[in-house]
């Protein structure tokens, strides 16, 4: 089977806020996981470490909380063994989380044009393959798209193909071709999944209602799907259905995408703890800043423009993360702050890569010069 794929960012450096050093003796400052709590022996096979490390992103994407990913960051260095092409697929796969996508790279053509497990190269392709259309690499994401079209034929391939097709010109096609080969296929449910999260993004860019049926499908089967939950509470906002967005973001105010969606949501609606909630963001922004160690700019730039009014400072995490992800978000969120900021000559630079790569979105009518 082949596994799904998250992708965080990071970066940032700021001055903290004001840190309060009195308190009870029985007040609870932090809660840790559980990782840090204990301190588990050390793989001595690389069986053990690829399950350990695969727990911990797992438990990453499944919580949002990217101190997991830390947990597999450690096991990796002190791992003294040989990289089997699991451990490297699985190194690239935290590497991509990291938003290090040259090392990531490095480490998945390392498998494929190696003579491992052939698992292993056909789940190497597909992370390049999606690594490549993440970061608007499209020549180079056909080519993995293809190739993973040959080895792993079925919903999965056909998925990054669509995906591909939707991004250069042809949504419509796309999802329509996605939709018939969904209908026809007798897949298992990771693959119908994966095939209805894809239907779900492109019925997006196209602006049809039959995104949010798409994503609840994916939902209904893995509700910890974060990525999806957020597109989908992301969506209901843009419709100004604010009851929904805050229906879908409850409980997940740890989350930093679904907790800034939410954030919005209260605001808009007058929430009665809107004020609460932006306060909130407001200390655990400002701290990742101070740290340096942010792992979400499309998260930071949308509550400083949405929330904050806070242009300029939204422009520079939009701007740093549109450098490494050029997803129809990313792209509308950086569009959105260089014209709040009045940059004209940022807003056109963004307009003409769209245009090279044919590029609509039903999402983003600031593309419209």
């Amino acid at each position: 089977m082949l596994a799904g794929l998250a992708v965080f960012c990071a970066t940032a450096t700021a001055s903290p806020g004001p840190i309060e050093t009195e308190f009870d003796n029985t007040e609870i400052l932090v809660e840790l996981p559980e990782p840090a709590l204990t301190a588990p022996a050390a793989p001595d096979s690389p069986e053990q470490l690829a399950g350990l490390v695969r727990r911990q992103i797992d438990r990453a994407r499944s919580s949002g909380d990217p101190r997991f990913l830390g947990y597999a960051e450690g096991a990796f260095q002190q791992w003294q063994g040989d990289m089997t092409g699991r451990l490297l697929v699985l190194r690239a796969t935290l590497e991509q989380s990291l938003h290090r996508f040259d090392n990531a790279r490095n480490d998945l053509d390392t498998v494929i044009t190696g003579t491992g497990d052939p698992q292993q190269k056909t789940q190497a392709i597909l992370l390049l393959a999606n690594m490549e259309t993440v970061q608007g690499r499209y020549d180079a994401a056909e080519t993995h798209c293809r190739q993973l079209q040959q080895r792993y034929p079925g919903l999965i391939a056909d998925s990054c193909l669509a995906q591909l097709r939707a991004r250069t010109g042809s949504p419509r096609k796309a999802y329509q071709a996605l939709k018939r080969q969904t209908s026809s296929a007798k897949a298992d449910i990771t693959n119908r999944l994966w095939a209805e999260g894809t239907l779900g993004d492109i019925a997006a860019q196209l602006g049809m209602p039959e995104a949010a049926e798409h994503w609840r499908a994916v939902l209904s089967v893995s509700p910890d799907d974060l990525y999806t939950r957020a597109q989908l509470a992301d969506w209901h906002l843009g419709q100004n259905q604010t009851d929904t967005t805050l229906s879908l973001t409850e409980g997940y105010e740890k989350v930093d995408s679904l907790a800034v969606l939410r954030a919005i949501a209260m605001v808009r609606s007058g929430h009665p703890n809107a004020s609460i909630m932006v306060e909130n963001l407001r200390e655990r922004f400002a701290e990742a800043r101070w740290r340096g160690n942010l792992l979400h700019q499309r998260d930071m730039a949308r509550f400083y423009l949405d929330i904050e009014n806070d242009t300029s400072t939204a422009l520079e995490y939009a701007r740093g993360n549109w450098r490494t992800q050029r997803e129809p978000l990313d792209t509308r969120l950086l569009l959105r702050t260089a014209l709040a900021t009045g940059d004209n000559q940022l807003a056109q630079e963004v307009r003409s890569w769209l245009d090279k790569h044919r590029q609509t979105d039903a999402r983003y009518p600031e593309a419209e010069s």
